[in-house]
């Protein structure tokens, strides 16, 4: 038996603009599209179900290509700092949430950005330990490659004046050597890994907040990186199989750190109906926001330094090696045009194996030649577009003018013909696909009235759309299951109060997700 979906806008995105009146499933498959009386009479007696869009408009489901999703659900537990516009306004949420938590408890914050304050100020750890003197703090960038610490925090993670940068990370110290609190990189992880461990009922209330969020959003599945951040790579992936499948669902993609990758070679996990097991996660630099990105030439606005690697060249070369040995791809992060240029050429060095693909995520800074080498490569780039809205114009004074032509430059790698998926990287930045694909298509803020940052740079709406499509379906090799409305597709759908391909841009933020269906189940509903 099977349902019957009609009464509205169905766009299939097999190419621009088709459309059909009517789609058939049978649980979890389309298997027929069409006009309503051809389908209501070759399925005349199998028709049990009518879904009556009463005018709304179905798209193929939405997919976030990445995210972290149990990091999203955190910010939803923890001092939220992204809002902040000022110091003053970050100064003041600090001071009321240390006022609810008892002497000794951590006071954890996520998502501060100084690149919104006039000042551009950064807490000192005194400043903070000011504002709260009786608990532990680190408060995590935006970007998640660099946190505060105050004096209590060092402490307990034994950094002080002697001790060193450790691989991938830098302590920021003062002129006579005395740590700020300031830290880039893997030196923040020396602070979480003194952090008391999270419980199973935190991970589990997390991630139900982070998929519940993204269900409201229209988002039917997500690639995300969690696997190495809390207690233990089984007791994290437990945590989805619980979630997911029980009393809602969602196609969870699991990327896998590389730092617990083995644990994956040596035992693949047990199938779940909604969680697979992806490429093995490897990071190259940091983010441009905290100068960490690794540049082949200086920043602009800080010419003592390009930034910095995660990893030597030749322990990045092991991770790729090690990878395929184990018959795995790999996705990379990689912001800076040298980190890009090392990713491109483990790949080439150690092709990924047939019939799969590499994943490159966020490619924010590049050059021709290495598009040149991208085109040569079985490789997606995961791009994040609400970057465009968070990191101009300050990102401008980072690079200069002489490397814009080919950062955030996602117009040209769709263009050279570069396979590319959409995702938010939130907690970084909203999970909400409607905003990305508004940052895609005008390069600006919705209250800047300018022709958008790099206007040559800006995707169709259709192109857009894609990206959280077929894009996100390609990243994992599914794009014969997913990303489109046709026989044989999961019937997953994204359901809008509004045609996107018709409306103003501004008006595509302000367009409502009706509801979210995965596998043939209304799992949102507005």
């Amino acid at each position: 038996m099977g349902t019957l979906w009609h009464g509205g806008t169905i766009y299939t995105m097999k190419q621009e603009g088709d459309k059909t009146e009517a789609v058939y499933t049978e649980a979890e498959e389309i298997i027929m599209t069409g006009s309503v009386e051809e389908l209501k009479k070759k399925y005349a007696g199998q028709i049990d179900r009518e879904e009556d869009l009463e005018g709304a408009v179905l798209y193929p489901g939405f997919t976030d290509s990445h995210l972290h999703m149990i990091g999203l659900g955190e910010t939803m537990l923890t001092l939220d700092l992204s809002g902040c516009e000022t110091a003053e306004e970050m100064q003041r949420l600090i001071v009321d949430k240390a006022a609810l938590l008892k002497e000794g408890e951590w006071l954890i914050g996520e998502g501060w950005n100084e690149n919104k304050f006039p000042d551009r100020k950064i807490f000192h750890k005194q400043e903070l330990d000011q504002l709260a003197p009786h608990n532990p703090m680190i408060l995590t960038r935006i970007c998640r490659h660099a946190a505060l610490a105050n004096t209590e925090a060092l402490k307990k993670a034994s950094i002080h004046e002697e001790t060193p940068d450790p691989p991938g990370g830098m302590i920021v110290k003062d002129a006579k050597g005395t740590p700020t609190g300031y830290l880039l990189d893997q030196a923040a992880d020396m602070v979480k890994e003194v952090m008391p461990p999270v419980t199973k009922e935190y991970l589990e209330k997390a991630l139900t907040l982070a998929v519940d969020h993204m269900l409201s959003m229209g988002l039917t599945g997500g690639h995300t990186e969690d696997l190495n951040y809390y207690n233990s790579f089984q007791e994290t992936y437990e945590t989805f199989y619980k979630v997911l499948g029980e009393k809602r669902a969602l196609r969870a993609n699991l990327l896998v750190h590389h730092e617990v990758a083995e644990e994956l070679f040596a035992e693949e996990p047990p199938v779940h109906p909604f969680v697979t097991f992806g490429a093995v996660k490897i990071f190259s630099d940091g983010a441009l926001g905290g100068r960490t990105a690794w540049l082949k030439k200086p920043y602009n606005d800080a010419p003592d330094t390009s930034g910095m690697a995660i990893h030597s060249e030749n322990d990045f070369l092991a991770i790729v090696r090690r990878a395929r040995e184990a018959g795995k791809e790999v996705a990379v992060h990689a912001i800076g045009d040298r980190a890009l240029e090392l990713v491109v050429t483990a790949m080439e060095k150690y092709p990924v194996p047939a019939g799969k693909r590499d994943r490159i995520i966020h490619v924010q800074v590049a050059d021709k030649p290495l598009i040149n080498r991208l085109k040569q490569l079985s490789v997606i780039l995961d791009l994040q577009p609400s970057f465009v809205l968070s990191d101009f114009p300050w990102v401008e004074e980072r690079l200069g003018s002489a490397r814009m032509p080919y950062s955030f430059a996602w117009k040209t790698l769709l263009d050279e013909g570069l396979i590319c998926a959409g995702g938010s990287d939130a907690p970084i930045e909203s999970a909400d696909p409607l905003e990305g694909i508004f940052a895609a298509v005008a390069r600006r803020r919705p209250d800047e009235s300018h022709d958008g940052y790099m206007p040559d740079q800006k995707l169709s709406v259709f192109e857009a759309v894609r990206l959280y499509t077929r894009g996100s379906a390609e990243a994992v090799g599914l794009e014969e299951e997913l990303g489109c409305i046709a026989p044989g597709y999961k019937s997953d759908f994204t359901v809008l109060d509004q045609d996107l391909f018709s409306i103003p841009v501004n008006a595509i933020l302000s367009t409502n997700v009706i509801g979210t269906v995965v596998g043939g189940s209304w799992q949102y509903r507005r």
